[in-house]
């Protein structure tokens, strides 16, 4: 009896590690389908949920003003400025550019949404499957070194008609020529347009990042199957 209960036992343990060896094949062969085609895809993809999600709440009113991560201050040379016509009772001129220089950025980014979907989509990658288990929003990261530069040239001309479209321009200028009227100054003239172009793109790669790190953690936010299948990787590293 003993020698047939430990023949049975030999024989179920080796299913059981066949079993296995099967399992484990099968994830491998499911691992090795995911080309790296499909991961430069599946980053992408998850880029553009980016740009859908979260960057879209920044075209709304007060997607930038009201958001901490986000808002856009007064320029660091502007401070001393901003605290004197403050002193002198004219703190409406730098709210009123503070609120402005937001809007003119809320303004540009729905207007230019287009155009980061497009860098996104024309966007190669050098190793994309290195990236892709780099974790930590690398994929955002990547997007920024290699789209900054080309993102800034045609971001700039829309943050331009977004500054008169909302007045931004007329309350910076009253504000600066306040400021510079007043005696003993520092003459003060920021290039306001190209600081705001500037945070306005450092908020759109925040926001991305947040909705990478979303795909990456949370396996809920996988809408696809190809961010199923992609992302997969990632965890199974």
């Amino acid at each position: 009896m003993r020698v047939i209960l430990m023949v049975l036992l030999t024989i179920a343990l080796s299913s059981c590690a066949e079993l296995f060896h099967v399992v484990n094949e099968v994830a491998n062969a499911q691992e090795q389908v995911v080309t790296d085609f499909d991961i430069a895809n599946g980053l992408k993809a998850a880029l553009n949920k980016g740009v859908e999600k979260e960057v879209k709440k920044l075209t709304l009113e007060d997607g930038f003003l009201a958001n901490t991560m986000v808002k856009i201050l007064l320029p660091n040379e502007f401070s001393e400025a901003e605290a004197k016509l403050r002193k002198i009772g004219l703190g409406a001129l730098p709210d009123q550019g503070l609120k402005l220089m937001n809007r003119a950025a809320e303004d540009a980014v729905k207007e230019a949404t287009s155009i980061f979907i497009d860098a996104i989509s024309n966007m190669s990658f050098s190793d994309a499957r290195k990236i892709l288990m780099s974790h930590d929003s690398s994929a955002t990261k990547y997007l920024e070194k290699v789209t900054r530069d080309s993102l800034y040239a045609e971001f700039y001309p829309v943050m331009e008609q977004s500054f008169g479209k909302v007045g931004a321009d007329q309350a910076w200028t009253a504000m600066v020529s306040k400021y510079n009227k007043l005696p003993f100054v520092k003459k003060v003239n920021p290039n306001i347009k190209d600081y705001v172009t500037n945070q306005a793109l450092n908020g759109v790669f925040k926001m991305i990042k947040i909705e990478e790190n979303k795909i990456r953690t949370n396996l809920g936010e996988r809408t696809s199957d190809l961010l199923k299948r992609v992302f997969a990787l990632q965890d199974n590293q």
